[in-house]
């Protein structure tokens, strides 16, 4: 059986007891991306047509990411160069209302290379947007950055 670039395509999630507009902006908003996810600061609002840079204090950067499409408290879909610095891959955050007050978010990215590399990149990622999500909740209900540290 071989792997395809297809098969290496994922979706992670986590649920939030915030209102949609409240997580979008959590992403979306660089002074607040910056508070739980790019420790080392993120450049530019998230809005479609826009390129904007995270910076990771545990692994090097800028990385650049341009936003494909942004819909307030609905979507925001971003290209941003893949981990072997050959081609990029697209990330695309849904924020879903479940019951009111309650958010659903997935993250999903595409663009792996089927090679044992681009599996093990992909892996990372996996490992790295579900972090994310867990340190953006953390953040949103009780303000801490738990971030810092984590991989260094």
């Amino acid at each position: 059986m071989s792997i395809s670039a297809d098969d290496m395509d994922f979706t992670i999630f986590c649920i939030f007891d915030h209102p949609p507009a409240r997580v979008y902006e959590a992403v979306a908003d660089p002074t607040k991306l910056s508070q739980h996810f790019t420790t080392a600061g993120a450049k530019g609002r998230l809005t479609t047509g826009t390129t904007a840079t995270w910076e990771f204090a545990d692994f090097p950067g800028p990385f650049d990411v341009q936003v494909a499409e942004a819909v307030e408290a609905e979507r925001i879909v971003i290209d941003w160069g893949h981990p072997s610095g050959e081609g990029t891959n697209r990330v695309t955050f849904t924020f879903a209302e479940i019951e009111p007050g309650r958010t659903r978010v997935e993250v999903s990215e595409t663009g792996w290379t089927a090679t044992p590399e681009g599996l093990k990149f992909a892996y990372g990622n996996v490992m790295g947007w579900s972090y994310m999500l867990a340190t953006m909740r953390i953040w949103l209900d009780h303000g801490i950055s738990s971030r810092p540290g984590m991989f260094k």
